[in-house]
């Protein structure tokens, strides 16, 4: 509200600016979609600051930057160079603020941060004192023309190159009887699009007729000064004056050979199409809109500058990508793009291709939801082949275009219960299938704990533990119970967290870090205390009588104690890439979705594949050899002692005495074979295409932590009847 009590009201929405005077309730639209005087355009503003002037300043929040108004309509003041994290850049910016010194304090929301930007001030004052460089020049007839606002008239420009001796900030001011628009452009300019690689513009300086622009500049970098007038078709002298810390060279570049890319006008290639209600929907444009495009793989045979046009009733739109398109980020591998095109309904672009090189050309709509059908025309040195094709990459990520990551190889519970999960529901509102899950979790738990609890009756028999086997068995059956508890705190963690988004971040962000590991600590223990069993019974076969009882009692207990610290050696880098992410679930919308990801560089994700292979595969490898030199060995010897039978006979019977000892790692390896295959599938695998699938692949593969009592106790007579004592002495005690 300004003194004369007029209101500003923020219409995100409606992407605009409404202003309602005292006493009437109709608003009138002084920025955005609809007003009277369109200068900009602005995607969901969500802040407005008036000056002392009444000049508007405002959060355009899904542009993701800054802008103010002034005598000649409306400038970009930050974030003008598109989304990101650097100094210059904004991320849906959500409201801002002025101090006393006109500094902007700027809450950038996905950044996780305040930006301040700091006034500069611009002085009037008489220049002629500190200028280092003067230009003059003259717009002609003949000079070359472009569009700077992309309308449908055209002015003479000027393009000066200007390379920086020192870096530092410099002025440009312009003097001439014309009203003269200028613009500066870094690296390169391309007149059929006045916006790409643009730093800034000005038409209206200190003199309101002539241009002004202060920027920093960098020695290395080439940058490009455009002159131009404010009126089409408008000839006359101009000067240019540049002052800053040292001298700058100026060249006038305005050549067809630099500025206007030549290639052959002669059409070697066409391609005919339609965009309908079945083509793919991406958002161009990183909001809220959906466009249909199709995808046009470009095959190039001979090198050089090629040019595509297009040709449709439909007001098209069209980008150039190099090797790969990605409909969720589309700005990445961007080479060439029509971002604001200076021919109505139709585009064109000019880009250097190279033979040898895929290139993707996306063929789209400047507005959303559009449908009709279209024509490419391409011209160059050669021929060119244009191939459609559809590539279906949104399964290799999680979140919304522009805000979206990219996941690791492996199925983990948090992909597989991710999109069955009803968000801000309880579990009698949820899904059959997830509540079928959530019992079946409570059934393996209590499964888990009868077994831990019957094999430690079993394995705390002090003559048991007069060997290693028996104190791995035992140890082996504590770790089982920590295995299964966390596989049940596991699966509670991602329901409830999906379920209830009203749960503190901290305790998220803690959980998810923290549980995985420690789930994989346990169940990788479990496996590895059975495969200390087997190599301590096959010691025991080798050894015979010289078998250490003590010695084998001693070595069992320092490995329990030094393995858990080996196997979290081995598996640290978890904790350390698994991350908490956060992401609006749709543009403009306050609901949070919040994903927990192991992000993995190269060189770590084929650790990790190797360390998981390690401890999925060797264990149940060892259970097996062990098995099988048990057999072999104790046949060996007794074929020895025993001459009257043959050592296959040997063998034979050895095999129908020791068979547990093959059939309880075949069923490990065959049980842990799922996890095994879930951990290294591609991260392009969706697991909602095969739910049930995976949730009975994920669930069977934890079921060897309920099988100790199973597997080790009931194959084996002498343990049977240890486990048979307690009763019986239960049995004495009662009848007494």
């Amino acid at each position: 509200v300004d003194v004369n009590l007029d209101l500003y009201v923020a219409d995100c929405y409606n992407d605009r600016v409404q202003l309602f005077q005292p006493e009437e309730s109709n608003g009138i639209t002084v920025a955005g979609s609809g007003s009277l005087n369109p200068t900009i355009t602005l995607d969901c503003p969500s802040g407005i600051i008036l000056d002392a002037e009444k000049y508007l300043f405002i959060v355009d929040r899904n542009n993701d930057r800054i802008v103010g108004s002034g005598l000649n309509g409306f400038r970009c003041l930050v974030g003008c160079y598109g989304s990101g994290k650097k100094s210059n850049q904004l991320n849906f910016p959500f409201s801002f603020s002025f101090d006393h010194f006109g500094n902007i304090f700027v809450t950038d929301q996905l950044n996780h941060r305040i930006q301040k930007f700091q006034y500069i001030e611009d002085s009037c004052v008489n220049t002629s004192s500190v200028v280092q460089t003067t230009y003059a020049s003259k717009l002609t007839t003949n000079s070359s023309m472009y569009s700077p606002s992309c309308s449908s008239r055209s002015s003479y420009y000027e393009a000066i190159q200007v390379n920086v001796h020192r870096s530092g900030l410099y002025t440009f001011l312009s003097k001439s009887n014309m009203t003269t628009y200028g613009s500066i452009y870094k690296d390169h300019f391309n007149p059929s699009n006045p916006l790409e690689n643009r730093l800034d513009k000005s038409f209206a300086g200190c003199d309101r007729r002539q241009l002004s622009l202060r920027l920093t500049l960098g020695t290395s970098v080439t940058y490009i000064l455009v002159v131009t007038t404010f009126s089409p078709n408008v000839t006359g002298d101009f000067s240019i004056f540049i002052s800053g810390p040292n001298n700058v060279d100026l060249k006038n570049i305005s050549t067809r050979s630099v500025i206007q890319i030549p290639y052959s006008s002669a059409v070697q290639s066409n391609y005919s199409s339609e965009l309908n209600m079945s083509s793919q929907t991406y958002s161009r444009d990183c909001g809220k809109s959906k466009y249909y495009y199709q995808t046009i793989r470009v095959n190039v045979v001979e090198t050089g500058y090629y040019a595509l046009s297009s040709l449709s009733s439909m007001d098209t739109f069209g980008d150039i990508y190099k090797d790969d398109f990605n409909p969720m980020n589309p700005f990445e591998n961007l080479l060439s793009q029509d971002f604001w095109k200076c021919i109505w309904n139709d585009f064109t672009l000019v880009a250097k291709l190279h033979s040898g090189t895929t290139y993707i050309l996306v063929v789209t709509t400047a507005s959303p939801n559009v449908t009709g059908n279209f024509f490419i025309a391409m011209s160059g040195p050669n021929n060119i082949t244009l191939d459609p094709y559809t590539q279906s990459l949104t399964s290799c990520f999680i979140g919304q275009e522009c805000q979206f990551y990219k996941k690791s190889i492996g199925v983990t519970l948090d992909d597989i219960l991710r999109d069955e999960i009803r968000p801000n529901m309880t579990l009698t509102d949820q899904t059959i299938l997830m509540k079928i899950n959530a019992a079946s979790t409570m059934i393996m738990f209590v499964g888990g704990l009868i077994n831990s609890i019957l094999s430690i009756l079993t394995f705390q028999n002090k003559d048991l533990r007069q060997v290693g086997c028996g104190i791995y068995l035992l140890a082996s059956s504590i770790t089982s119970f920590l295995t299964i508890s966390m596989f049940t705190v596991k699966f509670w963690f991602v329901v409830l967290t999906q379920m209830d988004l009203s749960i503190r971040l901290s305790v998220v962000r803690g959980g998810c870090v923290s549980i995985e590991p420690l789930l994989k600590l346990c169940l990788y223990l479990d496996a590895w205390l059975n495969a200390c069993v087997a190599i301590d019974r096959a010691i025991l076969v080798f050894k015979g009588i010289k078998f250490n009882k003590q010695k084998s009692q001693h070595i069992a207990r320092w490995i329990i104690l030094i393995l858990p610290f080996c196997i979290m050696s081995s598996i640290i880098h978890e904790p350390i890439y698994r991350e908490l992410y956060e992401v609006n679930t749709e543009t403009n919308k306050v609901d949070i979705a919040r994903w927990c990801l192991t992000r993995y560089s190269p060189s770590i994700q084929q650790y990790n594949t190797i360390i998981l292979f390690f401890h999925l595969v060797a264990p149940c490898i060892i259970n097996l050899c062990s098995a099988l030199f048990i057999i072999f060995g104790s046949a060996q010897q007794r074929s020895t002692a025993q001459t009257r039978q043959t050592l296959r006979e040997h063998v034979y019977n050895q095999f129908n005495e020791h068979k547990q000892l093959l059939i309880s790692p075949v069923i490990l390896l065959i049980l842990s074979l799922p996890r095994l295959i879930m951990s290294i599938l591609s991260e392009c695998v969706n697991p909602s295409n095969h739910r049930l699938l995976f949730i009975f692949g994920y669930f069977i593969s934890f079921t060897p932590s309920m099988l100790i009592f199973i597997v080790f106790v009931l194959p084996s007579e002498l343990y049977r009847k240890t486990f048979q004592e307690p009763f019986k002495r239960w049995r004495r005690l009662i009848h007494q």
